[in-house]
């Protein structure tokens, strides 16, 4: 009873919290300030899809990969200073295409000429009084508080990740090495050798990247950023130099406007088509399975709940693809309960007592339930990795759904029958499903509980 009573909880608190998320007024009931909402993506939304197509003739051969992550980079901080909530910016897997959904963005024609300029890559000194104090310590971030010194991303090469040499440390610490065309390395010469110990700045479309101290003059063609930067950090910083620096031109091929009204009727379809299937399926359950039809119907509605809680919390950005893909899931969630079943009624039917019954037909149908929702999962990570973002969408819920419908088969149903297979019910075959002519040689479910 103590591995039950613990399952219970473990079902009840899961339950309470799905409908904390789920259900607003549940939460203000229990005193609860949250703030949960569902994230709806462009479709249901309503907004801007735009389709740039990258010039990569200019970059060097292997260099594709991330001269294309360095103009997502940029699209991206440009979208940013925007104000626009929760936009999707990806690159195509053969770097040729970048993508940008902005739900619910008015101006569009701003952030088309916004996202069309060519990232500008600018190094800048410290000015005292405005950007520097009397120490020559940095005092401000601001891009008008810099002086130009007309060393900008047409003198500059590229940027690489590099390890520091001849550190004693167990540990090498990531840095980044930068190198200049030949009128570069004179401009950065000049002004590193009026600036030491103090820090240049550098700056990608007038946002500050980094402003690292000048140790010495360096009359060289490259330098090196150095501090305490992590690998990922430094690749990060390494990609945005190298997007300021590569002449990637981006040029608008498709663009499309995606009125809210469209979006509010695609829902309202999606929502009484999900409902409807939910309800064939319970009916389908309950008239063939009986008692653990309605269990299983209890334990779908339980999966329902905490899977739409997980997409409100993580979030996930719902589409309609999403949303098909959470309704295929709920057909595909009751599949594991019919196993099941049908061992259970194999069970009964050659005598065995209910409790053994109840095991067996989990132990049995357990190697099936696995390997089809392994291959359902294989297929979600394949699609969400190589799809775009509305199949992305879907293959998210669809995995999601995977997930929360084993936790609901193999925790909930099962808690739930041996529940109410140790009440009174369990010698009533109408109600299990079975007949009296349905076993060999009984007349009843025999055994204890």
């Amino acid at each position: 009873m103590g591995k039950r009573a613990w399952l219970i909880g473990v079902i009840v608190v899961v339950l309470v919290g799905a409908l904390i998320v789920d259900l607003p007024g549940f939460a203000k009931l229990l005193g609860i300030s949250a703030d949960f909402r569902v994230r709806q993506g462009l479709d249901l939304q309503g907004g801007t899809h735009l389709v740039y197509e990258t010039d990569l003739s200019k970059v060097e051969a292997g260099g594709e990969a991330d001269a294309a992550t360095g103009v997502v980079e940029v699209i991206r901080r440009r979208i940013d200073a925007l104000g626009v909530t929760e936009p999707t910016i990806q690159k195509t897997q053969d770097n040729s295409r970048v993508i940008v959904e902005l739900p619910g963005v008015q101006n569009v024609d701003e952030a088309i000429a916004l996202i069309g300029e060519t990232a500008q890559l600018e190094f800048r000194e410290g000015v005292a009084g405005k950007s520097l104090d009397d120490n020559g310590d940095m005092t401000s971030a601001n891009y008008d508080d810099w002086g130009d010194v007309g060393l900008t991303g047409a003198n500059f090469v590229k940027a690489e990740v590099q390890f520091a040499q001849g550190s004693t440390a167990l540990v090498q610490e990531p840095q980044i090495q930068i190198t200049f065309d030949d009128e570069g390395r004179k401009i950065f010469a000049e002004v590193t050798g009026r600036n030491v110990g103090k820090p240049l700045a550098i700056f990608l479309d007038k946002e500050l990247l980094s402003a690292p101290n000048v140790n010495e003059k360096i009359d060289s063609d490259s330098a090196v950023i150095s501090g305490n930067f992590d690998l990922q950090s430094a690749k990060s910083l390494a990609i945005q130099l190298n997007a300021g620096a590569l002449p990637v031109p981006i040029k608008l091929i498709s663009q499309s406007n995606i009125g809210a009204t469209l979006g509010t009727e695609s829902v309202q379809k999606s929502i009484t088509a999900g409902l409807l299937g939910l309800l064939l399926v319970v009916l389908f359950m309950i008239i063939y399975y009986r008692l653990p039809g309605v269990i299983a119907s209890v334990a779908l509605v339980i999966y329902a709940l905490i899977a739409m809680a997980i997409f409100i919390a993580v979030p996930v950005t719902l589409t309609l693809a999403g949303i098909a893909g959470f309704i295929l899931s709920i057909g595909m969630a009751i599949d594991a309960n019919i196993l099941i079943f049908e061992r259970m009624k194999e069970e009964l039917r050659d005598g065995a007592p209910l409790q053994s019954a109840i095991d067996a037909g989990f132990k049995r149908a357990w190697s099936s339930i696995r390997d089809s929702n392994i291959s359902s999962l294989i297929t979600a990570i394949i699609l969400y990795y190589f799809g775009s973002s509305l199949i992305r969408g879907f293959a998210i819920t669809l995995g999601v759904g995977i997930l929360v419908s084993l936790f609901s088969a193999l925790t909930v149903t099962q808690t739930i029958l041996k529940l109410i297979a140790s009440t009174g019910l369990k010698n009533n075959l109408v109600l299990w499903g079975l007949g009296s002519k349905g076993l060999k040689g009984r007349e009843r479910v025999g055994g204890a509980i």
